[in-house]
C-alpha cells in the first residue's frame, strides 16, 4: 500500500512536498466589472504574471523540492522558443514533478477515469447553470483539455463557457494539512465553490492520495443552511486554510475572519481534540475587513523566534499622532481589536483569553519552540505609515518558508525588505539566486536567514502572497 504523504507539523519545517497551481487562461478573461466578485482586486497581463513571476517561483521550488528535474531540463527552461512547454500541465514536456504537484494536471490524471469524468462534468455543471449542449462537449474532450477548461473556463475553442476560478492560484485555501491529516476547506465565497469540488476529488480520487483518503476531515453545517439568517455569517460553517497554521508539533491556530466563521473554528476545534492531533489550539478572531482577510495576511512565522507581522496588532504599535504627525483622519489606521482564545486539550472548557497577538507569538516561541529569549517581531513597512499599510496590502506579511529562515516574499515591499535587514537577514533576488544554482556558484542547502525577493507587480494585484500560493503536503520535523 503506498504511504500517506502527508505530514506536516510545523510552518518552518524544511518543505518537501506542496500543491500549486500556475496562473491558467482564465486570469487573461478577467474584466474589471467582474473582479471583485470573483475575489480579485485587479486584472492582470496573463504573459507577465506567468513568464517573468510566477514561472521563477516553479523553479525556485524545483530547485528546493525536485532539482533532478532542472538538472534534466535547463534548456527546456531557459529556451523561450519552448514555449514555455517545461511550466505547462498539458504538454509532453511539462516538469510533472511528485514533489512540486500541479492541480491542472493531477486534475487531468483522474478525468481518465470516464466514470469520474461524467461525475465532475455533472457537477461542474450544476454549479455553474451549464446547457445540456455544454456537458455532451465537455464529455467529447480529452482529460487534459477538460482539466484546463475546469479550472480556466476557457473552451478549446477560446470561448469563456463558464466563470474562470482564478483564486485557484492560492491553493493554501483549499485545504490545509495538519500532521497526518488533511482538513478540506468550506468556501465562504460562491466564487469558490469549484475549487472545493475539484479539491475534494483529487483528495479522494488520485492515486497520490490513496492511502491518505481515511485521513480527511470534512466539516459540516448543522444546522439547516435555509433556515439561518443570510446576515448571520457566524452561524455558517465557512473555513480556508489562509486561517490555519499548524504552527508548532502540539499547537494549531484557526482564525476567525472574514472568510473563516466561529461556528467552523469551533467545529474543528472539537475535532481536533477528539482525534487527540494537537494538545494546544488558538482561536484568533480578527477584524472582518477586506484588508486582511485570513490571519496569514497579518503574520507568518519565519524562524521559531522570528515573525514578521502588521503592526497595528503590535502591543506597542507606533502609529499615533505623536509618532507619524497624522491628521486624526487617519487614526482607524492604528492598532487593530484582536481577541484570542488558548485552549488546552486537558481542560477544554476553561480557555485562556487574550488580547494581544504578539504575546501568543511570543508564547509559542517560548513554550513550544524552547526559545528562552522569546519572540523577535519584523513589522510591514518597518512599522512606519503609510508604508506598514501599504505593503501589508501587497503581502509583505504572507510569506512562504521553504525551511527555518529561509522564506519567500514580494520584491516591492521596499520598507520590510529594510526590517529583514536590520534583523540580519541576507536578501536576495530570485533571478539573481537561479543564475547562482545553475552555474553552480551556489546551492539551496547554504541558505540560512535569507529573505528571496520574488518579482511581483502582477501576482501582487491579486491579493495573496506565497504563503497564500502554497498548499504543503509534507514537511521536515524540525
Amino acid at each position: 500500500m503506498q504511504q500517506n504523504i502527508l505530514s506536516v507539523h510545523s510552518e518552518i519545517g524544511e518543505l518537501k512536498r506542496l500543491l500549486v497551481h500556475s496562473p491558467d487562461k482564465g486570469l487573461g478573461k478577467v474584466i474589471p466589472s467582474k473582479a471583485q466578485d470573483w475575489l480579485f482586486e485587479d486584472i492582470v497581463h496573463l504573459k507577465s504574471i506567468r513568464q517573468n513571476e510566477y514561472d521563477y517561483y516553479t523553479k525556485l521550488l524545483l530547485y528546493f523540492l525536485d532539482p533532478e528535474k532542472i538538472k534534466n531540463n535547463i534548456a527546456d527552461i531557459d529556451d523561450p522558443k519552448n514555449d514555455r512547454a517545461f511550466y505547462k500541465p498539458g504538454h509532453a514536456n511539462f516538469h510533472a514533478s511528485e514533489k512540486v504537484l500541479e492541480i491542472e494536471w493531477l486534475l487531468a490524471s483522474i478525468l481518465k477515469d470516464a466514470e469520474l469524468k461524467h461525475q465532475l462534468i455533472a457537477a461542474v455543471a450544476a454549479i455553474e447553470g451549464c446547457s445540456y449542449d455544454l456537458q455532451e462537449a465537455l464529455k467529447k474532450y480529452s482529460p487534459a483539455e477538460l482539466a484546463s477548461t475546469f479550472l480556466s473556463g476557457v473552451a478549446i475553442n477560446n470561448e469563456l463557457v463558464f466563470p474562470p476560478i482564478p483564486n485557484f492560484i492560492f491553493t493554501r485555501d483549499i485545504g490545509i494539512v495538519i500532521k497526518n491529516h488533511l482538513i478540506l476547506n468550506k468556501p465562504a465565497k460562491v466564487a469558490r465553490k469549484r475549487e472545493a469540488l475539484f479539491a475534494t476529488y483529487l483528495f479522494h480520487h488520485h492515486p497520490f492520495f490513496k492511502s491518505s483518503s481515511q485521513f480527511i476531515i470534512e466539516l459540516s453545517q448543522k444546522d439547516p443552511i435555509t433556515l439561518l439568517n443570510e446576515k448571520d455569517n457566524d452561524s455558517k460553517v465557512t473555513l480556508e486554510g489562509g486561517d490555519i497554521m499548524m504552527i508548532a508539533p502540539q499547537h494549531v491556530i484557526i482564525g476567525v475572519s472574514e472568510r473563516t466563521s466561529m461556528s467552523a473554528a469551533i467545529q474543528l476545534t472539537e475535532i481536533l481534540f477528539s482525534k487527540a492531533l494537537v494538545e494546544k489550539i488558538s482561536i484568533v478572531k480578527i477584524p472582518k475587513k477586506r484588508d486582511y482577510m485570513h490571519i496569514d495576511t497579518i503574520f507568518t512565522q519565519v524562524k521559531k523566534d522570528t515573525w514578521v507581522i502588521l503592526g497595528n496588532f503590535s502591543k506597542d504599535s507606533k502609529q499615533d499622532d505623536e509618532h507619524n504627525q497624522i491628521s486624526n483622519y487617519f487614526k482607524n489606521t492604528n492598532k487593530e481589536t484582536v481577541t484570542i482564545w488558548k485552549f488546552e486539550r486537558s481542560h477544554q472548557n476553561n480557555p485562556t483569553i487574550i488580547n494581544d497577538l504578539e504575546a501568543l507569538l511570543n508564547d509559542i516561541s517560548i513554550e513550544d519552540f524552547g526559545c528562552k529569549n522569546g519572540a523577535t517581531f519584523i513589522y510591514s513597512g518597518n512599522n512606519e505609515f503609510p508604508y506598514n499599510a501599504r505593503e501589508q496590502w501587497t503581502d509583505s506579511c504572507n510569506l512562504l518558508a521553504l525551511r527555518e529562515g529561509v522564506v519567500l516574499g514580494y520584491d516591492r515591499n521596499d520598507k520590510t525588505v529594510e526590517a529583514f535587514k536590520d534583523k540580519g537577514f541576507s536578501i536576495v533576488h530570485v533571478k539573481d539566486l537561479l543564475n547562482d544554482f545553475e552555474n553552480g556558484k551556489n546551492h539551496p542547502s547554504n541558505l540560512i536567514n535569507t529573505l528571496i525577493l520574488m518579482p511581483s507587480a502582477e501576482l501582487s494585484r491579486a491579493r495573496g502572497g506565497f504563503h497564500c500560493m502554497s498548499m504543503p503536503l509534507e514537511r521536515n520535523s524540525i
